[in-house]
């Protein structure tokens, strides 16, 4: 018997949230209270990291002109993207990529300067601190949907242009702006999938065994 398991409805829940979490773009007003915030910045940071470096910081955008300054960088990069996209420009510019405007939190994720210190773990694979900040991007996602949050992440911006704007150290780096609060409704699938933007791959075509499987 293995003493460490969850019981039964713990184990459900656990499974359930990585289940139901989603990229939320639709967003309601209502503030989120201090001390949910505080939990999931929490659960955030317990995340694991190579060689204990912790190499995530969270910069919570409070002030609404710096809210919009960051939407006009994300609009800049979405009109990149569009081009850089040629035949589905039209499409992508359909879809909805961000709620920068509409959540209640706005975080910025970002690694720090001189991370080249830490050598534990990273002296072959320095994309190392990248991997750990995003396992704490994704305890923060899990845990804010357990709270019944939804999170949207958004990549589409300049990180030298956000950092500037940020006033962040040389040598930092954003890697992810968040949307966080209340919505109306979960999507039931992916929300690019229900736009048929693209379809998600089994988990079959992802495992493999001894090596490589080259199926192309």
């Amino acid at each position: 018997m293995n003493t460490h398991r969850f019981s039964d409805q713990e184990l459900a829940g656990v499974y359930r949230a990585i289940a139901e979490r989603r990229d939320m773009r639709h967003f309601l007003p209502d503030p989120i209270d201090p001390e949910t915030l505080t939990r999931l910045l929490n659960a955030a940071h317990q995340a694991g990291s190579v060689g204990l470096m912790q190499p995530w910081r969270f910069i919570r955008i409070t002030d609404n002109a710096l809210r919009g300054r960051i939407h006009e960088l994300v609009e800049a990069e979405r009109r990149l993207t569009a081009t850089a996209l040629a035949q589905r420009h039209d499409e992508f510019m359909r879809l909805k990529v961000e709620g920068i405007r509409d959540s209640a939190e706005l975080l910025v994720v970002a690694l720090p300067d001189q991370r080249e210190k830490h050598v534990f773990g990273r002296r072959t694979l320095p994309e190392m601190d990248l991997a750990s900040a995003a396992c704490a991007i994704q305890n923060l996602w899990l845990a804010a949907r357990a709270e019944g949050l939804g999170m949207g992440w958004v990549s589409l911006f300049d990180p030298a242009a956000l950092a500037e704007l940020l006033q962040m150290p040389s040598g930092s780096r954003p890697i992810a702006i968040l949307c966080l609060g209340h919505v109306a409704e979960f999507y039931p699938k992916p929300m690019l999938e229900l736009e048929n933007w693209a379809v998600p791959q089994p988990l079959s075509a992802m495992v493999f065994e001894n090596g490589w499987r080259d199926d192309s």
